[in-house]
């Protein structure tokens, strides 16, 4: 039995795996009960053993390439549903546990985002061109969680129910300042001044997606109220009314999560409070897949709560609220994926077949992360003072309401 056969007859309990190898010679794996069935072609021996020793890693990288291909019409998202239905197994297999380890022990360097580094890190995957997004995105271009207040909404009356979700959590006033870390494409800026009347300083490290995002506040006639820099987090100075995040901790890094906290808690001063919206894992502290690493986010990390919480208590704040969005991500991302099959052709077009299969691999394993995996998002309300934030959670659904009748026709771009 070869090293490859070995480790997936101990992997691959539930549906079928069947092999294809470049001589033609077939295996198959697995009860065909639980799973899918799924059919590979793996067209050279080198494939074999770099799935044997790293097969997360070693799929992603034989697909992008062409070295793995299906058969029967399977696609990935099918492969890495196969995957996710048998997790435990690979996890038990003695050459990936050592695997693990030595991903552990490099936590830290993997997540260096020192400051010019961290926008090296951000760069590599969101400036692409804006084009590319916008094939597959909502018209309102926002590309984190969106907030499923109803299971039949679609993806753009999701993001700005998520939206009117944050700001009523924040409790925003006309003429209130907001600090804004890590502003997209300047969706969320955009609401917060036309809809609330906010005052926004936004920042990112993303030159394209800063140009996008002025080209949008002033197409909204709110150029006047929202400001937007190139800058670190670490560089922003100054307190506001308001802080908030979304989609930006994952890029932080485990080693920096108390210099986030501090600049969080600086920027809100006494008086203000923050929102966090970020990814999280139910699990205990873990590690980085090598894919995401390698190819689609570096220098990120998914959180456990219990790292979270604790750089909150050593900076002194305030969780003065936590809410988990437990499949609302899993909604999006499918709708994301959906999206991206559509347009499949125009994507090659653009950017190649190597890319196209990259971010396929890419939507398909994340999406599984959030339906079978331990991946969720949080929010969270954070602030020096205990009464900052009002003290029961009535205001945030009085809130919601009240926004929902100032919203009108938001200048979101047209289909």
């Amino acid at each position: 039995m070869s090293m490859l056969a070995h480790l997936l007859a101990r992997f691959v309990r539930n549906g079928r795996l069947t092999v294809i190898h470049h001589d033609d010679a077939r295996e198959s794996f697995g009860s065909g009960r639980d799973g899918p069935d799924v059919t590979v072609r793996l067209h050279d021996a080198k494939v074999q053993r770099e799935l044997f020793f790293n097969p997360e890693l070693a799929a992603a990288e034989a697909y992008m390439d062409g070295r793995l291909t299906f058969e029967n019409g399977g696609r990935v998202l099918d492969l890495l549903t196969l995957f996710s239905v048998n997790r435990a197994g690979l996890g038990s297999h003695p050459v990936q546990q050592a695997l693990r380890k030595v991903w552990r022990a490099l936590k830290r360097r993997h997540q260096s985002n020192r400051v010019g580094q961290a926008a090296a890190n951000v760069s590599s995957h969101y400036d692409h061109p804006r084009a590319f997004y916008e094939l597959w995105l909502d018209e309102t271009m926002s590309y984190s969680c969106a907030y499923f207040s109803r299971p039949d909404m679609s993806l753009k009356e999701a993001q700005v129910a998520k939206m009117r979700h944050i700001a009523a959590k924040l409790a925003i006033e006309p003429g209130m300042t907001v600090a804004e870390i890590g502003s997209g494409w300047g969706g969320l800026a955009t609401y917060l001044a036309a809809v609330c009347g906010a005052k926004v300083t936004a920042i990112n490290v993303s030159p394209d997606q800063l140009a996008a995002s002025r080209d949008r506040v002033a197409q909204a006639g709110v150029a006047d109220r929202v400001t937007f820099f190139e800058k670190d987090y670490r560089e922003l100075t100054g307190t506001f009314d308001r802080v908030v995040s979304v989609g930006m901790m994952e890029h932080v890094g485990v080693a920096h999560f108390d210099d986030y906290f501090a600049t969080v808690k600086r920027l809100c001063g006494r008086d203000g409070y923050a929102m966090i919206h970020a990814i999280g894992r139910m699990s205990p502290p873990g590690t980085t897949a090598p894919f995401i690493r390698k190819y689609i986010f570096p220098g990120g990390y998914v959180p456990a709560l219990s790292e979270v919480f604790a750089s909150t208590e050593r900076c002194g704040l305030w969780v003065d609220d936590c809410e988990v969005l437990r499949l609302h991500y899993y909604w999006t991302i499918k709708a994301w994926r959906e999206n991206f099959e559509a347009v499949r052709d125009e994507v090659v077009a653009m950017q190649g077949e190597r890319f196209a299969r990259m971010w396929e691999f890419y939507l398909a394993a994340v999406e599984l992360g959030f339906r079978d995996g331990s991946n969720m998002v949080y929010q969270l309300l954070l602030s020096e003072r205990r009464d900052a934030v009002p003290v029961t959670r009535d205001f945030i659904t009085e809130r919601e309401a009240e926004l929902a009748t100032r919203e009108g026709v938001l200048p979101w771009r047209s289909t």
